[in-house]
């Protein structure tokens, strides 16, 4: 994708915002129309999204460790790929993830005079450093698996 650039922060961007406002206005309509309030996020939730986080740049460390000539173990390219594929996949998540807890905010930032609503905004905001900080993951990782094209020398061949 992108010439062989992988996922642009751009993109990610574009889907955060999209999520955002498609959820902004889900939630409007679940919320006008039925009287509900928004519900529960929980402290877990964001320490599962930052579990994944850690994970996903573990599993990218050597792949740039064999990159870098620093690694004593062969590597399957299978599993490069993977990582890869793993990596831009946790990018993706967490800038939907990002956009569907931020309509969230937005909804919970308009209605905080709600019982509940101070302590509910806390989580959410935890839950978007978390979803943040899952795209930066992924974004890393995809980074940490770039193989750079060869020199083609001064006459280009």
């Amino acid at each position: 994708m992108n010439e062989g650039h992988g996922l642009r922060w751009s993109q990610l961007g574009g889907i955060t915002v999209v999520v955002a406002a498609l959820s902004w206005i889900g939630w409007r309509i679940y919320l006008a129309g039925s009287g509900n309030l928004l519900g529960p996020a929980s402290w877990v939730s964001s320490l599962l999204i930052l579990i994944m986080a850690v994970l996903v740049v573990g599993a990218g460390l050597p792949v740039r460790r064999f990159l870098r000539g620093e690694s004593t173990r062969p590597l399957s390219p299978i599993r490069a790929a993977r990582t890869l594929v793993l990596a831009q996949a946790a990018a993706l998540t967490g800038a939907g993830v990002l956009g569907w807890y931020l309509a969230q905010v937005a909804h919970a930032l308009a209605d905080l005079d709600l019982a509940g609503y101070h302590e509910l905004l806390w989580r959410l905001l935890a839950l978007c450093v978390s979803a943040a900080l899952l795209a930066v993951a992924g974004m890393v990782t995809q980074r940490m698996c770039r193989v750079e094209p060869p020199d083609r020398g001064e006459n280009g061949s």
